[in-house]
């Protein structure tokens, strides 16, 4: 990555990103470099029902909660989203979000297409990023040079994944992640002009203006 942030006057007010991309598109990737290069930003911690791993950590890798306290959370609108994957419901807390955003800080979410239009029914205000591939024929490349899934496994993500870019549309930013390095610098560059766009620096805004005044 190019892209080199040494100094960082943060926003008063963060941002929640969604992050959406089809299996193979390198959207992990893309996030995991953005975490370490963009000052201020977090990745979202999401509520599940299914039981903690020996290897996780409640508030750090997961908020785990059981099933009845879950159900009173969906029930009180307690979540931006959520969803039912193999039995167990998982889910992005609000408060958690809106916490930080409130302290300056900003929040990652990574979630699929159908949690992102939960999110913009929620939170409008939400900045959403789609990952493309730079074809099909290239997603399904990477996907058979990974020799982790099945022929038909393969299949399946790919008529999968084609459903999901079909909905690219309906995000505010698109990023190919062609060329690894440039896709980052351009994915964090998203980040960075959303953060530093004067609805978000009232405090920074008024101290220029109170010194203007005061020198003229």
């Amino acid at each position: 990555m190019s892209l080199v942030i040494e100094r960082w006057i943060p926003p008063d007010q963060g941002a929640l990103f969604v992050v959406t991309g089809a299996s193979g598109t390198g959207k992990t990737t893309l996030v995991q470099a953005a975490l370490q290069t963009v000052p201020g930003i977090d990745f979202s911690v999401s509520a599940t029902t299914r039981p903690a791993r020996s290897d996780e950590r409640a508030g750090v890798d997961y908020h785990f909660l059981a099933p009845a306290e879950f159900d009173e959370k969906v029930g009180a609108g307690e979540f931006l989203e959520w969803a039912e994957v193999y039995g167990h419901r998982y889910g992005t807390l609000r408060a958690s979000v809106t916490d930080a955003i409130s302290s300056g800080r900003s929040i990652l979410l990574d979630i699929d297409t159908q949690g992102a239009a939960q999110v913009r029914v929620a939170m409008p205000e939400a900045v959403t990023i789609f990952i493309l591939p730079p074809s099909i024929e290239t997603l399904g490349e990477r996907l058979r040079a990974r020799a982790t899934d099945s022929p038909e496994s393969i299949t399946r993500r790919i008529r999968e994944a084609q459903l999901q870019l079909g909905q690219c549309s309906r995000f505010d930013y698109i990023v190919v992640n062609d060329h690894l390095e440039s896709a980052q610098d351009q994915f964090a560059a998203v980040l960075v002009a959303e953060l530093r766009k004067t609805t978000r620096s009232a405090t920074l805004i008024a101290r220029f203006s109170v010194e203007s005044v005061t020198t003229n």
